[in-house]
């Protein structure tokens, strides 16, 4: 497939149309909720393992062998990815420790972040939403670093990394509105309220083009920063949500299935 004419386009305008696109499968999947009033426990931790498994894999393919590629002649190339890295994931610790949310497995009283009044259905969005701004900034680089080098390959990368993490988000976007259902919403709120956890996206994606763009110095910590902080969302969050319930093998199946197919998806058409 032929995509080189995408390279006539203003960085920050992919990034924006690629975080809608992947804001519409969040909005797809949260669309099941007008089939389905609940979904089988087994299934939901295998989705969401294979949504780990894809971010996992392009932490690493999309993000952090490119930032590392690009300081290879430096004297110090391991400098941009560490320092990125561990500042992601300080960020979203950050965030996650002042963003109230609830994680669909909990109850009330264990909702994290800063206390409030606020419903369980508004913290069960927000857990959601929390993912979703690491995945807006990596998408936002990848496409942000098309200024420095506006060439295929750079272009093919960041379009995989969009359509990995919209395949990713089809189950985040299930994941709220289902469970959202089940605590007693209409279809249409629980609907509106899942798809409305993928707006950060393409807040967080052009953001994240446009410090690129503009501090193009950055690129480096930049990928790697996003790595860092999709990679803290795997491991606080989606791999623990996998489990629950003690079913640890189709979560892992999941991973090692989302893991691969990001893997072929990089390695075949980036």
């Amino acid at each position: 497939m032929n995509i080189s004419w995408l390279l006539e386009y203003n960085p920050i305008f992919l990034a924006f149309m690629a975080t809608l696109f992947t804001w519409g499968i969040t909005a797809l999947g949260a669309s099941l909720v007008f089939f389905f009033k609940t979904i089988n426990r087994r299934v939901l931790n295998l989705m969401l393992g294979f949504a780990a498994g894809v971010m996992i894999a392009a932490s690493y393919w999309s993000l952090l062998a490119p930032a590392i590629e690009m300081e290879k002649d430096s004297q110090y190339p391991w400098l941009p990815a560490v320092t990125g890295f561990l500042a992601g994931g300080a960020f979203i610790l950050l965030i996650d420790k002042i963003l109230p949310h609830l994680h669909s497995r909990l109850s009330i009283d264990k909702s994290e972040g800063i206390k409030t009044s606020w419903d369980r259905s508004i913290l069960l969005v927000l857990a959601i939403t929390l993912h979703n701004i690491p995945e807006g900034l990596a998408i936002g680089v990848a496409f942000g670093a098309l200024t420095n080098n506006p060439d295929l390959g750079v272009l093919s990368g960041a379009v995989v990394l969009a359509i990995g993490i919209g395949l990713q988000n089809f189950p985040e976007g299930t994941a709220v509105s289902v469970p959202l259902r089940r605590e007693g919403l209409s279809r249409r709120k629980a609907f509106f309220y899942g798809q409305l956890s993928g707006m950060v996206e393409p807040l967080a994606g052009v953001l994240g083009a446009y410090l690129v763009v503009t501090i193009t110095p950055l690129l480096p910590y930049a990928l790697s920063f996003a790595a860092g902080a999709m990679i803290f969302v795997v491991v606080e969050e989606l791999i623990p949500e996998s489990q629950s319930g003690g079913e640890t093998d189709l979560s892992t199946i999941g991973v090692m299935i989302g893991f691969a197919l990001m893997m072929l998806l990089d390695v075949a058409l980036g």
